[in-house]
Formats: structure tokens, sequence, C-alpha cells
């Protein structure tokens, strides 16, 4: 069985998203516009992701309309998207909708990841759920030299230094990368 990792870009106070679910924060800052490739989980066999990252990638990307651009960014990774709506899928992608908390779709998750990992990539309250069930495995942050006044935070629960340990801190380019192991902790009820 696969790892669970939850890798994600976050503002220096901790924020996922701005207040409108945009991460064109992230993308103001300078670089090459293509992430380093070393910044990105390895043997990933599974994407999930809340909706309002779902959406935010299909407008920015324009994946509606230029679907090709899916497979540039997911290739043929199943994706499993946490909602309660109805939502358009790219032509081609493999996009899967579920409803209900990660605790009851955490079987489906790994039979569907199968030895490969999962990668959560947003937001904070779906990380939240997977920390709750010490379902996650590894927290990777790139921590960008941006700031936002509000918006969608990292991690809304509260987690102790006892649960993270970790295992590497780097610089690349105008950002540190951070990556944690995740102990287990006390099963959230």
């Amino acid at each position: 069985m696969g790892q669970i990792i939850f890798d994600a870009a976050v503002t220096l106070n901790g924020y996922l998203a701005d207040v409108n679910h945009s991460l064109q924060w992230l993308f103001d800052v300078p670089g090459d516009g293509d992430p380093d490739p070393t910044l990105l989980p390895d043997d990933v066999s599974l994407h999930v992701e809340g909706a309002n990252t779902y959406l935010w990638i299909l407008e920015h990307e324009n994946l509606l309309a230029q679907p090709a651009r899916w497979q540039r960014l997911y290739g043929d990774i199943p994706t499993y998207v946490f909602t309660n709506r109805q939502l358009p899928i790219p032509a081609g992608a493999d996009v899967r909708f579920v409803r209900g908390e990660v605790a009851e779709l955490l079987p489906e998750l790994r039979e569907a990841a199968a030895e490969g990992n999962i990668w959560v990539l947003g937001g904070g309250e779906l990380l939240g759920q997977f920390l709750d069930i010490n379902a996650l495995d590894r927290f990777a942050l790139t921590i960008a030299p941006a700031a936002l006044s509000g918006g969608a935070p990292l991690l809304p629960r509260t987690i102790g230094s006892d649960r993270l340990e970790l295992s590497e801190a780097r610089q690349v380019g105008p950002f540190a990368r951070l990556i944690y192991r995740v102990k287990p902790g006390p099963v959230a009820t």
C-alpha cells in the first residue's frame, strides 16, 4: 500500500487560496512558470481534491475548452473530487465525484490507488479529515514569498508538534520546501 501525501503551496501566513478561492498569488511569484519537478510527489496513482481546488484548476487552465491540457496536468491518473455539487468534467478526464467523509471513502480511495501513492492536492478541510483519522503519511509544503490578508487556511485544525517530524527543509528558487512525516495521534470523533 502506498502513502497518502498532502502536498501544496501555501503563503507565508498559511493560506492555500485567497478569499475568492484563487491561487493566482502563487502564479504571481517570479519564476519560469513550470514547477520544479522535484516538488511534485512521485509514484502517484490517485489525486484527491476538494471542489474549490478542482473548479479553480478547471477555470485557470481553461480545461473545459481545452481538455487535452488535462493530460499535461493529470495524465491518466484518476481524480476524486469531494463535493455535493454536480460539476463539469473535461472531455477524456478520469474525474470521479464523491460525497461524504474521508473516513467513509478511504477504503475506496486506497483500492483505487492500488500500490501507488494518493496525492491530496487541497483543500484544508479535506486535509483535516485525513489527519483526523490518522490516514496521512506525509505533509509537504512549498512556502511562497507571499502573504494574503484572508482566504482558505492551510489547516483549520490544531495539530501538535508531537504529530509532525521534519524530514526535509530546503530552498527551491524563491520557495522554502518543508516535508514532515506525520505521526499517528488520537482519532477525532
